[in-house]
């Protein structure tokens, strides 16, 4: 799935008008590279949409670079990092260098449509690290907690702008469905965006395993930066992150 014109003109509008802090989500993924690689300089925001995130990744770690599929958001994030974010698709793509850490935020990862897509996809931002880098992604629901049928209706004002959200759920199998529909009301009128996300379902385990055989293994934390978990991999280190698991460093 890649957004649409229409919806990426009103992207961040949108999600700002709900809550979502840019700033805040980017300084704490910082945190959680830091606390693995402490004089992490160089960073790679994979699905990174218009570029929200990398503004204050270059404030924090200064070299920074991107990688999105959608041809819209591509063209946002240009016009932030004209020469630093790529066209690229999460599963298979390649760039010339690698990094000190790796991040795939706001549940892009669910986009990918297969158990072997998850893991080719967690092997391509794996081979972008250097050794004892550091792999961030947040991961979409798991089976076990997504609602399906789940109604929701929002409503926020931003930037001379009221928007108000309503969506409706659904899932068959692995396979969820979310579909939002927005009312944007501007001083020149309304008008109304339609979006929907096809999202897979993968297990806690499934990320993990991925994240092992990318030899990159992870911890999960069910709070993450929103509330929502995040896995955190560190490429090479096996030894640590078992002693992880079986201690205190991952929550059940």
């Amino acid at each position: 799935m890649t957004y649409g014109a229409d919806f990426v003109d009103i992207y961040e509008t949108v999600y700002q008008a709900r809550g979502k802090d840019w700033v805040r989500e980017a300084e704490a993924v910082v945190a959680l590279v830091r606390e693995r690689y402490p004089h992490a300089g160089s960073l790679l925001d994979v699905a990174c949409g218009t570029g929200a995130h990398l503004e204050t990744f270059a404030e924090l770690v200064g070299d920074v670079e991107g990688v999105e599929l959608s041809e819209p958001m591509l063209r946002r994030a240009w016009d932030r990092f004209p020469s630093r974010v790529h066209r690229g698709d999460m599963r298979n793509f390649r760039l010339p260098r690698r990094f000190d850490a790796v991040t795939c935020l706001f549940h892009a990862i669910g986009y990918v449509e297969s158990r072997e897509e998850l893991r080719a996809a967690i092997q391509a931002m794996a081979d972008h690290l250097v050794p004892g880098g550091v792999l961030v992604v947040e991961p979409w629901w798991f089976p076990e907690n997504f609602l399906d049928g789940y109604l929701a209706a929002d409503s926020g004002h931003i930037e001379g702008s009221a928007i108000a959200r309503v969506s409706h759920t659904s899932s068959q199998g692995r396979h969820s469905r979310l579909e939002s529909r927005y009312l944007i009301a501007r001083a020149e009128g309304i008008r109304e965006v339609t979006q929907v996300h096809e999202l897979m379902l993968f297990t806690r385990d499934e990320y993990l395993q991925a994240f092992d055989e990318a030899g990159c293994p992870a911890t999960y934390s069910a709070e993450g930066i929103n509330g929502r978990g995040i896995f955190v991999g560190v490429k090479g280190s096996s030894t640590e992150t078992q002693a992880l698991r079986q201690g205190e460093g991952e929550p059940s």
